[in-house]
């Protein structure tokens, strides 16, 4: 034997698995880099908007009582940026207090945060809703407000408004329009039955006709709790169908679900309770996951794929103590929105298409 051909034999496989093993990791980390798992944050009502290769998120800050709005920033999906706070309530006021479900949209190089306010609470009797408009074009700058949003005439009330929560906002045949979670009128309590309104706008900060509630919680998986409600609604729109998802059940429940509008084929306005119709629950808890709702839409950076970011309770116990998830859905033959089934924490999941 030849001991010089032996060790050089030797060292030579020695580094060819020390090769082997680097590459294998490579390929590991990777492969992991790849996934990313829930819950993605801590947090309520997310919404999500993409917007020249970034993700924006927009929350309240300062918990369930909260006094001011974040933006964060980033060119994944799967993992939120900085959040910076682009405005506080003031001192005084009916906007004081109560920072609910803030939602960021752009229009006309301007961006516009709709939010749910009140001059306190609880009980959470006072919430009416409002616009910030951005001083630039810079989503996490400055904002000015533009006031409050007229969400029903009451002349008893101070504001001259009726209750109302959760707007949303999105343009459909070329014309502007808001949906939001509402009372018929204002009560002295906040153990009040919540329905869907829907009006016309004529810019951004200005709603411009008047009501139509077009949903109430009717339907048996609607109710059965402790109180009747539908709120979050969220438009979603793609080819040419459109949806409104939103949450109906408690919210401080394990029993909060979502369900489903779709305008009608044949529907000629949207201002109409009849151009509506309901389906549900589309999107509903598990064992592992509890209470999911709330939810916004965005595709993936290549835009090859839908995904859905919504808010789950971290137990069963009643409560808003609540974290934020993201999953990817699909779409039936008919066009309508399949969400699945919510993905248990702690799941590898595939990151976006394009991430």
């Amino acid at each position: 034997m030849n001991p010089t051909i032996t060790t050089s034999s030797f060292s030579f496989l020695v580094l060819f698995c020390l090769i082997l093993g680097h590459t294998a990791t490579q390929a590991q980390e990777k492969n992991e880099a790849r996934t990313f798992v829930n819950p993605v944050g801590q947090g309520a009502d997310p919404w999500v908007i993409r917007h020249k290769n970034h993700y924006y998120v927009c929350q309240s800050t300062g918990g369930i009582a909260g006094r001011g709005i974040s933006v964060s920033k980033s060119d994944k999906l799967s993992k939120l940026g900085k959040a910076v706070i682009v405005w506080n309530a003031p001192r005084k006021g009916w906007n004081s207090n109560q920072i609910w479900a803030p939602e960021l949209h752009y229009f006309n190089n301007k961006w516009y945060i709709y939010y749910a306010a009140g001059q306190s609470g609880p009980p959470y009797i006072y919430q009416r809703s409002g616009v910030l408009e951005s001083v630039t074009d810079d989503p996490q700058g400055k904002y000015i407000d533009k006031g409050l949003l007229s969400t029903g005439a009451d002349p008893k009330d101070k504001t001259g408004n009726i209750w109302a929560i959760d707007v949303n906002v999105a343009e459909i045949r070329g014309k502007l329009y808001a949906v939001w979670s509402g009372w018929e009128k204002n009560a002295a309590t906040d153990k009040t039955v919540q329905h869907l309104y829907l009006a016309r706008m004529s810019n951004p900060w200005t709603i411009s006709s008047e009501r139509v509630k077009i949903s109430s919680p009717d339907q048996q998986w609607e109710t059965g709790g402790p109180l009747n409600l539908n709120e979050g609604p969220q438009f979603l729109l793609r080819k040419g169908q459109v949806f409104i998802v939103y949450s109906t059940r408690e919210s401080w429940t394990p029993e909060y679900r979502l369900g489903l509008l779709r305008l009608k084929k044949e529907a000629k306005v949207l201002l109409d309770a009849k151009s509506w119709e309901k389906t549900g629950p589309v999107f509903q808890g598990t064992e592992q996951v509890f209470g999911p709702g709330h939810a916004s839409f965005t595709q993936s950076p290549d835009s090859k794929e839908w995904w859905i970011f919504y808010h789950a309770k971290k137990t069963t116990e009643p409560g808003w103590s609540r974290d934020m998830r993201l999953q990817k859905f699909s779409w039936n033959p008919d066009g309508s929105p399949n969400f699945g089934t919510p993905i248990p924490a702690g799941v590898a999941i595939q990151v976006p298409s394009g991430e």
